[in-house]
């Protein structure tokens, strides 16, 4: 076989590792039930939880940032309507009260989500604009 043959395979070779290794890291999307259900079983990974941040008459119930304004707990609703406290070791982000949908990334230690981090669907982004003429 000639060189560039050999290098061609292990170029291959490493890019098929590197999608199996990246491929067994991904997270999947579950429910407050099956997160802690995974955390009795000992399994820590990460995992998304869908939902929604709990609400009454348009103000958030259960925002709780911590004393150096560095950390915050929050009460969330999964798709399931199970509620459950979430601790988020990083400041209250931009847009956090306007949110209409929240994806939190983590996992359960105890009888708390700790969430890596927080993505944030916010409704005047996916708003369509009037145009007036």
């Amino acid at each position: 076989m000639k060189k560039s043959h050999i290098i061609g395979i292990i170029v291959i070779a490493i890019a098929i590792a590197i999608i199996m290794t990246t491929a067994g890291d991904a997270s999947s999307y579950v429910s407050f039930d099956e997160a802690k259900l995974r955390d009795v079983n000992g399994d820590h990974s990460k995992i998304h939880v869908v939902g929604k941040l709990k609400k009454e008459s348009n103000d958030i119930m259960g925002i709780i940032p911590a004393e150096d304004q560095l950390s915050f707990t929050f009460l969330m609703m999964d798709e399931n309507q199970q509620e459950q406290k979430v601790f988020h070791p990083n400041p209250i982000p931009q847009d956090f009260e306007r949110s209409e949908q929240v994806v939190v990334v983590g996992a359960y230690r105890e009888n708390i989500f700790i969430a890596d981090k927080i993505l944030l669907k916010c409704p005047s982004k996916y708003q369509e604009a009037e145009i007036k003429i």
